[in-house]
């Protein structure tokens, strides 16, 4: 049996959709609307996100675990021609911080938590559990592989599998606007002493349960940022320890899901009329 299929056969047989790849990492066709890339790479997708063609076509869509697909007569002659194995990490939930030089894994040492690597020709991928859209050039020299891609598959690394970080989905907003949130002079409250909410780690712990709620929210997103920023600012609005980076965090989540600059103001502003701050 040809060594790429064997690979493959055992990452489906793990749950992980996978594909061939011909030189120079290209995906093979494999209806013949579509043989020898004659629909330019770009076949006519359906909503369900499958291919269009009569029978699952190339790129992430071709991805599969179907071992009577994998090993059977349509792909022959790609298994035959392949240089290396895909798969879709999207389609298992993850999402491949792809960092193409030593720049690139320096920025990701300093900016994102360790999760697993894997080494690549020129640089690594970082795998974090949880899916999301995929885009190129994030940065200089990172890309985002998560859903509608595929990604080469290289081994299965080293280091432990963390969440993906909300620091990888506030990668892919186009236009980040800055956030300008009006400082209200809040007094802390009476009684002395200082405010519990200084503790940083008491402060951080409430953001990033937060900026949790938001990008994990798969339905109803308007509701859930307005009434993720109600609890925040229930819980940390009148003691003044909220920051301009603290709000900025939050915007961040909610316009990873969509949600544009002016919506955040809105929501923030709304929850605070609610409150009376």
């Amino acid at each position: 049996m040809n060594a790429h299929l064997r690979t493959a056969l055992g990452l489906a047989s793990r749950g992980v959709p996978v594909l061939p790849l011909r030189a120079g990492k290209v995906p093979f066709g494999n209806c013949p609307a579509c043989r020898n890339n004659a629909c330019g790479g770009r076949p006519n997708m359906k909503s369900s996100g499958t291919c269009a063609c009569p029978r699952p076509c190339h790129a992430w869509a071709a991805a599969t675990t179907a071992p009577a697909t994998l090993a059977g007569p349509a792909w022959a002659t790609a298994w035959e021609q392949a240089q290396t194995v895909a798969y879709h990490p999207g389609g298992i939930g993850l999402t491949v911080v792809d960092l193409d030089h030593a720049a690139a894994i320096a920025w990701a040492r300093e900016t994102l938590p360790a999760t697993r690597t894997v080494p690549t020709t020129r640089g690594e991928h970082w795998i974090y559990r949880g899916a999301m859209q995929s885009a190129n050039a994030v940065r200089d020299g990172v890309d985002i592989k998560s859903t509608m891609v595929y990604a080469r598959w290289l081994g299965s690394g080293t280091g432990t599998m963390t969440a993906l970080p909300a620091a990888v989905r506030a990668l892919i907003v186009k236009k980040p606007s800055p956030v300008r949130i009006t400082q209200h002079a809040i007094p802390v409250p009476a009684g002395g002493g200082q405010c519990r909410h200084r503790t940083p780690a008491y402060l951080d712990r409430g953001i990033a349960m937060a900026e949790e709620r938001i990008t994990a929210a798969t339905s109803a997103v308007h509701a859930t940022v307005y009434r993720t920023f109600l609890a925040v600012l229930s819980a940390h609005g009148r003691c003044g320890c909220l920051t301009d980076a603290h709000v900025g965090r939050l915007f961040a989540a909610a316009q990873t899901k969509g949600e544009s600059p002016r919506h955040c103001n809105d929501a923030w502003t709304n929850a605070q009329t609610k409150l009376g701050l």
